[in-house]
């Protein structure tokens, strides 16, 4: 596979994931170059909880569990994110500590972008970064609103 075809690929699935929908194609193909291909294998670990937040990930196929650990010691499953899912963004706007853990449920190929390639992003390309962190944001505003609704169920 050629490198044009990698960054079409990539491209492909930037413009199919629901994070970016409100992105133009050609913003998108411009951003391509900034994202790799990872591969997992089922069980593998993607990072664990307290590691230094380094990418974000996007799921072109295969499952990842999310999972946190209680302060009695105990794993709890946090939840799990299949193909168009994204996770761990946080690590790309702050860098902080792993807030959970993430493994394989089965053999993943992820899109990843990482916290130094969104910092070249936002200095090399600034309009597309910002549009970039505009969607993390949206993205993590929906989370927010999701747990906040479940901690209000559970209490």
């Amino acid at each position: 596979m050629t490198k044009h075809d990698v960054l079409e690929e990539v491209s492909n699935l930037l413009l199919d994931s629901k994070l970016f929908f409100h992105m133009a194609p050609h913003a998108l193909q411009s951003a391509a170059p900034y994202f790799r291909w990872h591969s997992y294998r089922q069980g593998e670990v993607v990072f664990s909880e307290g590691d230094k937040g380094t990418f974000m990930g996007i799921i072109h196929q295969g499952r990842i569990l999310i999972t946190k650990t209680a302060q009695n010691g105990k794993t709890v499953a946090m939840g799990e994110e299949g193909t168009g899912r994204v996770f761990g963004e946080m690590a790309v706007l702050d860098g902080e500590p792993r807030s959970a853990t993430c493994v394989a449920e089965s053999d993943c190929d992820l899109l990843v972008l990482t916290k130094a390639s969104m910092d070249a992003l936002l200095t090399e390309k600034p309009r597309i970064g910002a549009e970039i962190l505009r969607a993390i944001a949206i993205s993590l505003s929906r989370r927010m609103r999701v747990s906040a609704g479940r901690l209000v169920d559970r209490l």
